[in-house]
């Protein structure tokens, strides 16, 4: 039995299956998605499961280099952006305009998860990252500013 949080097959086999700058939407129940996505549905009633419940063993199991949410989420849903920005402390955080999310983003995702979540902006952008530390550890190689700043954190 996997010895981590996340116990679900096709989820788990999402997150092995992303590279570098894959795109991967953890969205809310209400998510347009392309029926040609790669759907991974959660969903089984009303914030069943809710993003945090979904979100939290992504975490723990991804490597995000950049998390994108709708600028409203800003304003609008400040609790759940907290929640995102502390499930995602070593990311870098950039908003995106919400018909971006629901057009141009969900057509360039490589997975989409839709979980139950009636949350307002509920839909979050994670880009797959490498892990720094082990990428850059090698004798000789030397990281790129970007990722030396992150291999001292």
């Amino acid at each position: 039995m996997n010895r981590n949080r996340l116990l679900n097959a096709e989820l788990s086999h999402a997150i092995a299956s992303m590279g570098h700058g894959d795109l991967m939407i953890v969205c809310d129940a209400g998510f347009p998605i392309p029926s040609n996505a790669w759907r991974v549905d959660l969903a089984i009633t009303q914030d069943v499961p809710d993003l945090e419940t979904v979100l939290a063993p992504i975490a723990d199991n991804f490597i995000a280099e950049k998390v994108s949410y709708a600028e409203e989420i800003k304003v609008h849903n400040k609790p759940l952006l907290a929640k995102v920005k502390r499930l995602f402390a070593d990311a870098e955080f950039e908003p995106v305009a919400h018909a971006t999310i629901l057009g141009e983003m969900a057509a360039k995702a490589k997975v989409i998860v839709r979980t139950g979540a009636f949350d307002p902006w509920g839909n979050i952008l994670l880009y797959s990252g490498v892990d720094v530390p082990k990428w850059f550890s090698k004798k000789g190689v030397v990281a790129p500013e970007y990722y030396a700043k992150k291999m001292k954190g």
